[in-house]
């Protein structure tokens, strides 16, 4: 994925978590990234933001 691709779907995916706070984010960037149709490879590093982007928030992640 290209540099501007990769930083527009990591803001966009950030941007979903601060708006859902899922309370499983291995589901949710499961679920984005089959809807929005991701290459496979970045479910590891967007899960981590979305975990990230929840811990600064103050919800508690499973």
């Amino acid at each position: 994925m290209a540099a501007k691709g990769s930083n527009e779907v990591k803001e966009s995916v950030k941007e979903m978590a601060r708006i859902y706070r899922p309370s499983n984010p291995r589901k949710f960037v499961r679920d984005y990234v089959k809807k929005y149709r991701i290459p496979g490879g970045y479910e590891d590093v967007l899960t981590r933001l979305v975990e990230n982007e929840m811990a600064k928030l103050g919800d508690s992640v499973s």
